[in-house]
């Protein structure tokens, strides 16, 4: 199994970016998949997740910016994140839950 987060860049504040994680050696059609960040100085915090059904949950932090969603067909799922502040500075990573497998992140910037 593997997974690749990329999308990511250095966008000014209140821009927006869309990050892919793509997933192979799995299908991901049931599994539910979560994108975490990590900022320098700070543990690794989850961001957003996505069932097997579709269902979405946020953090507090970027609940009204952020959107998850999958795509089954290409085995992907996004992160579509609006109205980006400095604090989303991190780097993003994808998982499949319940899989101990981190795959290589993806660096946000976001400048003020």
């Amino acid at each position: 199994v593997q997974l690749q987060a990329f999308g990511g860049g250095l966008v000014q504040a209140g821009g927006s970016l869309r990050l892919s994680c793509a997933v192979s050696g799995i299908i991901l059609s049931r599994k539910a998949i979560d994108w975490y960040r990590q900022a320098p100085g700070k543990q690794r915090e989850l961001v957003a997740r996505v069932t097997g059904s579709g269902s979405t949950d946020y953090a507090d932090s970027v609940k009204g910016r952020f959107v998850i969603s999958r795509d089954n067909i290409k085995n992907t799922v996004y992160l579509q994140m609006n109205s980006l502040k400095p604090d989303d500075t991190a780097v993003y990573y994808c998982k499949i839950r319940g899989v101990p497998l981190w795959g290589q992140g993806t660096q946000v910037t976001v400048s003020s």
